[in-house]
């Protein structure tokens, strides 16, 4: 029988087509024609402020970072259950990391325990919108307010996802975006960092372009650019962005496809989950999906292996991930001992099953 893979990209023949095309128009570095085409429809579509095209989301953190001022001594509290990307942006930066627990039955950091966390030295809350399912951002915002804290939305899995009607990555005072191969939309690697305070647009932009205001001279704004603060190449190729273009005009078609993925799966998945003691995403009142991936929630770790084993014996792909930040080995010397039950049990439980736009209704049955 022929195997069922975790992920198998859709590459569209107009992206190749789109990346002779922004040869052809004399250039493919940074800021070209298509990275700019790009930011404005994701600054028209969800409202950002500012949207810049990124090499990856790991590019777009440590760019929150900097334009967050995170420095040593400051803390940042985050999920430890997350990709390491969203924590090495702010260790960079010298920061002390406070690791926070989900909440029991979503995968998404819990702001009570963000509440107990605070410390005079706390400086920003960066939170993860895992499978595109929305954190509970008005209670996050409301924290953030009363402590005089950023919040940063580390939006990778949440393109096109909403809280109470809201884009995610357009409430917090930063999001950011991955657009890697195994996301809705990608362009092989490559990232967005959404800017919604006026107050950091400018300095984003320099930090962007090497700390240079060589954006500006491009708009004959200044008659010459210079050196003007600390940054780096956080743009991507304009080939790259050509890329990704082609995919954002077929966005709602995309879209439509892999929520009819994850629908089917949960219509499935629902009835047999109670019976045989396994759990589907739940999803608050507040909050869309998005299609970005599915996963249940097996009863133990040893089961959730027999599962990963069983469906490989059938020729299926399925995978687990994160291992928890606050006991890796770089890390666990560095925790503060407390337990982080829920963030081990879904560590520990969960399989993500095959999610691709290209997955057919008979695969899934399957």
């Amino acid at each position: 029988m022929k195997k069922i893979p975790f992920n198998k990209p859709h590459y569209p023949f107009r992206g190749f087509l789109a990346i002779f095309n922004a040869a052809i128009r004399g250039t493919i570095s940074g800021n070209g024609y298509y990275t700019q085409e790009c930011q404005a429809f994701f600054e028209k579509r969800y409202g950002f402020k500012k949207a810049l095209l990124t090499t990856s989301c790991s590019d777009a953190l440590e760019m929150a970072a900097l334009l967050a001022d995170i420095k040593p001594g400051d803390e940042v509290i985050l999920p430890s259950f997350t990709f390491v990307s969203t924590a090495n942006a702010f260790v960079l930066r010298g920061a002390r990391l406070r690791f926070a627990d989900t909440l029991k039955d979503i995968p998404n950091i819990d702001p009570d325990e963000i509440e107990k966390l605070i410390t005079p030295a706390t400086k920003a809350i960066a939170v993860v919108h895992y499978s595109g399912i929305a954190c509970d951002m008005d209670r996050i915002m409301d924290i953030a307010k009363k402590h005089n804290l950023f919040v940063i939305e580390d939006a990778a899995h949440a393109i096109d996802s909403f809280y109470k009607g809201k884009p995610l990555g357009s409430i917090g005072h930063f999001g950011t975006f991955s657009f890697h191969e195994t996301k809705n939309i990608f362009c092989g690697e490559g990232g967005m960092l959404t800017i919604n305070d006026d107050r950091f647009v400018k300095r984003a932009e320099i930090l962007w372009e090497k700390g240079t205001n060589r954006a500006a001279f491009h708009r004959k704004e200044v008659d010459h650019y210079n050196w003007v603060d600390a940054g780096s190449s956080f743009l991507p190729s304009d080939a790259l962005a050509a890329f990704l273009w082609v995919q954002l005009k077929d966005l709602e078609k995309i879209q439509r496809r892999r929520i009819r993925v994850w629908s089917e799966y949960f219509r499935r998945l629902q009835p047999v989950g109670a019976a045989q003691k396994i759990t589907v995403p739940i999803l608050p009142d507040f909050a869309t999906h998005n299609g970005n991936l599915f996963f249940i929630l097996m009863p133990s770790r040893e089961e959730r292996d027999k599962m990963l084993e069983y469906l490989k014996s059938h020729g299926i792909q399925a995978v687990f991930h994160y291992l928890p930040l606050h006991s890796s080995p770089y890390f666990k010397n560095l925790h503060d001992g407390r337990p982080l039950p829920n963030t081990d049990r879904f560590a520990g439980c969960i399989v993500r099953l095959p999610f691709y736009y290209g997955l057919k209704p008979g695969q899934i049955k399957r």
